[in-house]
């Protein structure tokens, strides 16, 4: 059997004396593990690094064997992601959650969205809010996505701020006020039709907002029943987000932006 698809590089791990076992992100047929041989040489490791776009030639006798791939660079961009922490924690956040899908599941819509944040990691805003919409893409396809569309309880679609915790559908700001302390806040760039003059711009507290939002339901439907954790990169691209986002004053004050959170 034999296929050629693009495909991100996750990560790889050494197999033998010369070779690696890739892990990949394909466009076509989803995360794809296969053997490198001579993955190890230096023409290789520059090009097996994670975050690069490559061309990948896969063969195998039988579908279900591992295989090997063949790989040829189309981007690599690996040096760039090196260059900032919200880049090197973006890269290893990302390929962890994709580690939550089955392997071999096509996932082109993540493919695409994981190249568009790799391009923006240099911006804090704009990465931030790309990744939180990954995450909100990944818990949709495990089948626990989020309805932020309309009130759970009026079916209205304006000032839409909290999210219940138990059923991760919206609440309009009156609907929720009497119960605020038990609901998430939900951030404006993520409402529908946020009130006039707010904007849907992801400064440092909105990004605040959505990572707990998408941590608590990552955590209550995926880690928790895996028995898994979020692990540090998570934490480290949250932090690194919003510490890139304090203001020269809020620095010198010692950091009067809202504090990085951490996964439930």
């Amino acid at each position: 059997m034999e296929w050629t698809d693009q495909a991100i590089v996750l990560g790889v791990r050494r197999h033998g004396e010369t070779s690696v076992i890739a892990e990949m992100m394909t466009l076509a047929r989803g995360r794809h593990l296969g053997l490198v041989r001579g993955g190890r040489s230096r023409t290789m490791q520059p090009v097996l690094q994670p975050g690069n776009v490559v061309e990948v030639t896969w063969r195998a006798r039988l579908e279900e064997h591992l295989g090997d791939f063949r790989v040829e660079p189309l981007q690599l961009r690996a040096g760039l992601l090196m260059s900032s922490a919200t880049a090197v924690y973006g890269v290893q956040a990302l390929a962890a959650l994709l580690r939550l899908l089955p392997e071999r599941e096509p996932h082109a819509h993540l493919y695409e969205a994981m190249n568009i944040i790799l391009d923006n990691l240099h911006e804090p805003a704009s990465a931030g809010e790309l990744f939180i919409r990954f995450e909100l893409a990944i818990l949709d396809d495990l089948g626990f996505g989020l309805d932020l569309t309309a009130c759970a309880a009026t079916g209205g679609r304006q000032d839409l701020v909290f999210v219940s915790p138990k059923t991760g559908r919206a609440v309009s700001h009156d609907a929720g006020l009497p119960y605020a302390d038990r609901l998430l806040s939900l951030p404006v760039f993520l409402q529908p039709e946020p009130l006039a003059g707010t904007g849907k711009q992801a400064d440092a507290q909105a990004l605040q907002q959505a990572f707990r939002l998408t941590g608590y339901f990552l955590q209550r439907h995926v880690y928790e029943p895996r028995g898994l954790t979020a692990g540090a990169a998570r934490d480290g691209f949250c932090q690194a987000a919003l510490k890139a986002l304090e203001t020269p004053d809020e620095i010198a004050l010692g950091g009067a932006a809202p504090k990085p959170v951490r996964v439930p």
